[in-house]
């Protein structure tokens, strides 16, 4: 007998992987919490049966959602990551020497535990001395911060459930504030090939688009998100993401990365013209 784990896309397509054992499942006050162990993937998060991470591709995801920051504006010395309790982002943050303090809010204590313990591939970021972990609303804590962090990054699940609020105008602008003058923020911005996800897409960048002077989207291709077409979001109070690239003083660190490199960096930013299209009706 063969045991499948399968995320519904839409009423039409779902991804499947075949699983050899399930290694966690509980119930936390915010959502269900499961660990899979699969021959393909390795081991899988899934959240309310939407996958998070694989350990076969959870590197495309978290060098895309933090690299790109660190090439545009070396001097990045305040980090705060909002969600990403699975430790992968920080993970990534940890390899500059440059970077003073990583606060990290995940309302989800958890996901943490969980993660540190069936994850530690990822979760190897929360050894880092310079992470503060802080278990509280991310929406709630960014009210209360003022010109503060020069990067934010927001690694949110899907805007539904504990991640709704991630997504809303007053949030974007909250960040805008929590930023200094050189402040970027980078965000998870949906998939835009299916249809509901693309309209979530879309929300999210109009809501950024009215906080932030300078806001740019860039793609990556993760096999276990829906469609495998995923987007970020790059918006600044100044840095351009491909004006104020820091090419050689980035390659210059030599960092180990799997996926992200400066000339795709540039790549990145090159959408396909039904992208364009969707950002443009709402810009």
């Amino acid at each position: 007998m063969e045991l499948w784990f399968s995320e519904r896309h839409t009423k039409n397509a779902q991804f499947s992987i075949r699983t050899d054992k399930q290694l966690f499942s509980a119930q936390s006050p915010f959502q269900r919490i499961d660990v899979f162990e699969s021959v393909e993937f390795g081991r899988f998060l899934t959240l309310d049966g939407y996958m998070m991470l694989t350990e076969k591709d959870e590197f495309i995801y978290h060098e895309m959602i933090v690299h790109p920051a660190l090439a545009v504006n070396p001097d990045i010395g305040n980090v705060l990551v909002i969600g990403a309790g699975d430790g992968g982002v920080v993970r990534e943050l940890s390899h500059y020497d440059t970077i003073k303090r990583i606060d990290l809010v995940e309302i989800d204590e958890m996901v943490i535990d969980v993660c540190k313990k069936f994850l530690p591939q990822t979760a190897c970021g929360f050894e880092d001395k310079r992470v503060n972990v802080m278990i509280q609303d991310g929406l709630k804590f960014i009210r209360s911060v003022e010109d503060q962090y020069d990067l934010i990054i927001v690694d949110s699940t899907d805007p539904f459930g504990p991640g709704e609020g991630l997504f809303t105008k007053e949030f974007y602008g909250n960040c805008y504030k929590a930023l200094r003058e050189t402040g970027i923020m980078v965000n998870q911005h949906e998939s835009p090939f299916y249809e509901n996800d693309a309209i979530a897409m879309q929300r999210a960048h109009k809501r950024i688009v009215k906080s932030f002077p300078i806001s740019r989207v860039y793609q990556a291709h993760i096999p276990t998100y829906p469609s495998g077409h995923w987007l970020f979001g790059f918006a600044s109070k100044r840095y351009h993401p491909i004006g104020d690239l820091h090419e050689t003083q980035w390659n210059d660190l030599e960092l180990k990365t799997q996926y992200y490199n400066t000339k795709l960096h540039v790549g990145a930013f090159a959408l396909p013209n039904y992208v364009w299209g969707l950002l443009r009706d709402v810009e």
